[in-house]
């Protein structure tokens, strides 16, 4: 049986845990998580490297698929663009465009 103060606790949390389990992630969000380590949160670059958030899909989809072929010169870019597939260039790019 439970006493009133581990029910309480029990309660407290209940809400939280049902929300958390309630979030979905769609996957253009997923995969735009690891552009926020250096062009931030939403694509809103807190520093030097430039923003994203706001440009037209077509603009980061050509600039990503520049940096796999090597057509546009890069430091670390190349390299992550060359993870990702034509559909995943697409739904990366048409999430930065709606921030």
């Amino acid at each position: 049986m439970l006493n009133k103060k581990t029910l309480a606790i029990l309660l407290y949390f209940l809400p939280v845990s049902n929300m958390s389990m309630a979030v979905e992630i769609s996957p253009s969000a997923m995969l735009a998580n690891s552009c926020a380590a250096c062009h931030g949160t939403d694509g809103k670059s807190p520093g030097a490297i430039p923003a994203i958030n706001g440009k037209s899909a077509k603009f980061i989809s050509e600039s990503l698929k520049e940096f796999q072929s090597g057509a546009r010169p890069s430091t670390v870019m190349g390299r992550h663009s060359n993870g990702y597939s034509e559909q995943e260039i697409q739904l990366i790019a048409e999430f930065f465009s709606s921030k």
